[in-house]
């Protein structure tokens, strides 16, 4: 049962991290072409939102493999 759960976890994390990377790269590259002098400093903050977003199914992994070893 620990083996589903992890997968679910793991799965439901990956979908949540593309989703929120697509509207985060979406908003950015809209606001680029809306201000193109704001480029560089949306850029970064990108970045900055992609690595938050992304640590996300990190976590969620970890977590699942908690849940596996138990």
């Amino acid at each position: 049962m620990g083996a589903i759960a992890a997968g679910i976890a793991a799965g439901a994390a990956a979908i949540g991290a593309g989703v929120g990377d697509g509207m985060v790269i979406s908003s950015t590259l809209n606001g680029m072409a809306r201000q193109p002098e704001l480029s560089g400093s949306l850029r970064g903050t990108m970045f900055i939102g992609v690595g938050l977003i992304e640590a996300m199914p990190i976590i969620s992994i970890v977590i699942a493999f908690l849940v596996m070893n138990k």
